[in-house]
Parts: C-alpha cells; sequence; structure tokens
C-alpha cells in the first residue's frame, strides 16, 4: 500500500478540537489518527462505547465529531455498529442511498477487553462489514483507573493497590488481538504511536477498506492512570515497541505478518521505569518481579515469532 505523511496528515480533521479529554491523552491521538485512514468524499458512522472517549467528546447538544456519531452503552457498541451496517446494506440495496459509508466503533478496553466483548465477539463472528477500534489505557480510566483484563502485570491501579500485602494485579494481561484473530476475521492488526504514525495510518486505512469485520488495537498511554508527564506519550509508545512488550503485527486472510523487528532490544525494565504505576517494582525486595515480567514479554514474542513464521 502506497504511503505519503504530508499528504495523509493534510487530511481534514474529523475529531474537532475544543473537547474535554486530558492532555496528551492517547485516546484522541488513536481516533484523528484512525480516522485520516478514510478516502476523501466517504463518510462515516461512529459508534462509541461509554468511557473517556464519550463523556468527553459529545456532550448533547454538542460534539466533536465531524461524522455522524452514535453514543453506545459500554456493552454494545459492536452490536449496535452491526445493526447500522446491515440497514445500510438494506438501503443501499433498495436504491435508496448512493453515498458510501464506512462503519467504525471506538471502545476503550474496558468496553472492549470485558464488558463489551460479547457484543464484539458476535460483530467478528459474523463477519460485519466494520472496524472496531479499541483505544487501549490499560484500566477503566474513566471511573477511577480500576484494573481491567488489559491492565499489565503489577500494574497499581485503585482496585489492586500496592501496598504490604499487594505487589498491584497479579494476573498477566489478556492478548485481546489474538483472541479476535481467532475468530478468523479478515483483518486484526494491533499498532501504537511509533515511527512518526506510519504503522498506524496505514493498518487504518487497510482495516477501514477491508471487506469484512476488522478490528484494530491501539496502545493509547493515558498519563493520568500509568502516572508519566503527558510530554513523554511517544516516548513510552516507541519504548513499548523496543521492548516487545507491545509488538506491532498484523493477522490478514489469515496470514501472521510481524511489521517490526527490534534490531537491538531493550530490556522491560525501560518500558516500566518510566511509569508512576511501577515505581515499586524499583525498590530492592522487588526486582525479581521485573525478573518474572521479563520471561512473561519474552514467551509472548517467541509465540507470536512462531506464528509468524519468523
Amino acid at each position: 500500500m502506497s504511503y505519503n505523511f504530508k499528504e495523509t496528515m493534510n487530511k481534514p480533521e474529523r475529531l474537532a478540537p475544543g473537547h474535554r479529554m486530558c492532555a496528551g491523552c492517547g485516546g484522541t491521538i488513536a481516533v484523528r489518527n484512525v480516522l485520516r485512514g478514510l478516502h476523501e468524499g466517504d463518510r462515516a458512522v461512529i459508534g462509541n462505547a461509554t468511557g473517556c472517549l464519550e463523556v468527553s467528546t459529545f456532550m448533547y447538544p454538542y460534539t466533536a465529531w465531524e461524522d455522524s456519531y452514535i453514543h453506545n452503552a459500554f456493552e454494545n457498541a459492536g452490536a449496535t455498529l452491526s445493526g447500522v451496517e446491515a440497514a445500510y446494506n438494506v438501503m443501499k440495496k433498495k436504491g435508496k442511498l448512493d453515498e458510501t459509508y464506512k462503519f467504525i466503533a471506538f471502545g476503550g478496553d474496558g468496553g472492549t477487553y470485558d464488558i463489551g466483548f460479547q457484543s464484539l465477539s458476535g460483530a467478528m463472528e459474523r463477519n460485519h462489514d466494520l472496524v472496531y477500534v479499541c483505544y487501549d489505557n490499560g484500566a477503566y480510566m474513566n471511573t477511577g483507573i480500576q484494573r481491567s483484563s488489559a491492565t499489565p502485570m503489577y500494574a497499581d491501579t485503585t482496585t489492586t493497590p500496592v501496598g504490604t500485602e499487594s505487589v498491584g494485579k497479579p494476573q498477566n494481561r489478556k492478548d485481546l488481538t489474538a483472541i479476535i484473530a481467532e475468530h478468523y476475521v479478515p483483518y486484526a492488526a494491533q499498532t501504537t504511536f511509533f515511527q512518526n504514525f506510519k504503522d498506524l495510518h496505514i493498518k487504518s486505512e487497510k482495516a477501514i477498506y477491508k471487506k469484512g469485520a476488522a478490528f484494530l488495537n491501539i496502545m493509547s498511554p493515558c498519563p493520568r492512570g500509568w502516572r508519566y508527564p503527558t510530554e513523554d506519550i511517544m516516548e513510552i509508545c516507541k519504548l513499548a515497541v523496543e521492548t516487545n512488550y507491545w509488538p506491532l503485527f498484523e493477522v490478514e486472510d489469515g496470514k501472521w505478518i510481524l511489521n517490526y523487528k527490534p534490531k537491538n532490544r531493550l530490556p522491560i525494565e525501560d518500558f516500566l521505569k518510566k511509569q508512576g504505576r511501577f515505581k515499586h517494582l524499583f525498590q530492592k525486595e522487588n526486582e525479581h518481579l521485573i525478573e518474572t515480567y521479563q520471561k512473561e514479554v519474552d514467551r509472548r514474542w517467541e509465540e507470536l515469532l512462531r506464528r509468524c513464521d519468523e
């Protein structure tokens, strides 16, 4: 797929400024760049599960969205967009619509990995021609930074607080991209803000125009929940990729493809030490936990290499 960064970045914004998302929020960066995947002249219907993005970009009667927008409950963004896509196909068949519409759902990890997983899975299994985008910030940030199944191991959250009896969340993070790929959808991919957004831009356009169901999982750091200075967001995304914590890959028509392999892989502590939610891991009595974390990252990386025939 040809790619022109200047041309992509000069596309009109489809998420207007003036919304109430936090400064340095990864969610809005993800949305703006996904919507740049739309071709000029094509319209979109946006579904948005309840969460930070919804409560901050749509305050009736005001909206930051340039396209048609539907606020969904936490659990049903996949189902809502499935119904809209089906209705569009009927109206198109009857000659009542000539315009080209694309259907894109956005949800945080709480509304995607957890509460909304049932309707998401159903939409993927039925192969509706839509894109579901998860802006993965690793917790229920909108309601108080509670752990989700996307929260990484040992993270300090309000429901897995670090203290004398706890070292943070005890469980590993769910690998949702792989789970959706096992639905045998036409396209599933994992990406973040890396290398001047090229990976994100290419995958967004591919997902939007791939016939059938598509899924994008975008690591979208949250300065409030991850506890880092807002200006560090791009460095944190780079470290996530260079440590293999968040590999860049895609699964297209059943074929697993690794998009980036670090030349000099960095140790996982380089990623962890930039975030206040992991500061307890660097206390002397917890150093062994970093070793455990590294082993899990290595295990998942080797599994990905195997799937990609690397």
